[in-house]
């Protein structure tokens, strides 16, 4: 009995060693770490597609930041050289003006004092003026005294040159000077549009009493847009005049825009340590707003290169891959992984710094981030 037991051991044992031997025995996939099979119909489904290598421009930049701006002369502030109270405000933010354009109008008694003042002056002044030259032929004939004689020419002198500062001040105050020498006085002036441009600021409403230091309105033409940048001072020796621009105002919009460098600053800002950097926008008349943020790219090098679309490469751990297609049939792409060296990268593109080993080569360009997750938790690059 105890062999008969021994015997059914030795059988167990041989069968569980004969089953451990097949299980070893099983193939593996066709799956393998640099190779990738993919169906045709799902590269269709996926939107991925083919591409070469191409040579791109690739451009060594500084990137800096700035802001829509005009220059000064393109804005004005309107002000007045005596206070008075708005009688009269017809225009809105952003309404468009002329040169030349009613403004705002103001009233103040002072206004007439000083008109009453030109009228008294210019009055006098004909008196005068005949006093001095009478006063000129008497003493030529030797008829009166000559203190006389410089006593009218003083008096004549200095109510001229009352007259003159009188006029010129109506002048400044939009008054016109001929028609006070009519008896024409009003209590108000009006201010008009310095320049062509639209209205920016509006500080005040009727009845609102205006001083000399206060800004009644702000006016800016936009006809000419610029960039005013600020480069670090580690950056500046690098930017020259005419430099091509690359900016985007990320507040508004995913668009570039072009421009170039026109003006390089000579001063640094003793508190930011940056130099500000005039460019001329390339097309200006884009719905741009004076006070917009911008990022920008002043490209100081531009070289030419072989490289891929920026999604043709994937990135997994600290390296670089390319899929490339090794062969295909009716229904499938079997596809190789091919690791990179990328050297310059621009938004849509990348150097490649070894080129010969994709020669010639069918590179998948479009949905690889799609491969390469399923398979080593890859991402694009």
């Amino acid at each position: 009995m105890k062999n008969i037991y021994i015997i059914l051991f030795s059988i167990l044992l041989v069968a569980c060693g004969n089953s451990e031997k097949k299980d070893t025995n099983i193939p593996e996939t066709d799956t393998h770490n640099d190779e990738i099979t993919i169906t045709k119909a799902q590269f269709k489904g996926e939107k991925m597609a083919f591409g070469t290598l191409e040579e791109y421009a690739f451009n060594q930049i500084v990137k800096v930041n700035g802001m829509i701006d005009v220059p000064p002369h393109n804005k004005s502030s309107v002000t007045t050289f005596i206070g008075g109270y708005i009688t009269k405000t017809p225009l809105l933010i952003g309404d468009k003006v002329k040169k030349g354009q009613l403004l705002v109008t103001l009233e103040n008694t002072e206004f007439v004092e000083i008109q009453q003042n030109y009228l008294e002056v210019s009055e006098q002044l004909s008196y005068l003026k005949s006093e001095f030259n009478r006063q000129k032929t008497l003493f030529n004939e030797k008829i009166t005294s000559e203190k006389n004689y410089l006593k009218a020419q003083s008096t004549y002198k200095s109510n001229l040159a009352h007259y003159n500062g009188l006029r010129k001040k109506l002048q400044m105050l939009n008054i016109n000077p001929s028609s006070v020498e009519q008896g024409r006085i009003s209590s108000s002036i009006n201010l008009y549009a310095p320049i062509n441009g639209s209205v920016t600021k509006v500080n005040v409403s009727n009845g609102t009493y205006v001083s000399p230091s206060d800004v009644i309105l702000e006016i800016v033409d936009i006809d000419h847009i610029h960039l005013e940048l600020s480069v670090f001072e580690k950056d500046i020796m690098k930017i020259k005049k005419d430099q091509k621009i690359q900016f985007k105002i990320p507040e508004a919009s995913d668009k570039t825009y072009d421009a170039e460098v026109h003006l390089v600053g000579t001063t640094i800002d003793e508190q930011t340590r940056r130099v500000k950097v005039h460019g001329h926008v390339e097309n200006d008349k884009d719905n741009f707003i004076v006070g917009m943020f911008v990022d920008a790219d002043i490209i100081i090098d531009s070289v030419k290169s072989l490289g891929l679309p920026t999604e043709a490469v994937i990135e997994v751990g600290d390296d670089y891959y390319v899929l490339i297609l090794e062969e295909q049939d009716d229904a499938e792409f079997h596809l190789e992984k091919i690791k990179l060296e990328l050297g310059k990268q621009a938004e849509t593109n990348v150097e490649i710094l070894n080129p010969a080993a994709l020669k010639n080569k069918q590179i998948v360009v479009k949905g690889t981030s799609m491969l390469l997750n399923d398979s080593e938790g890859g991402h694009s690059h």
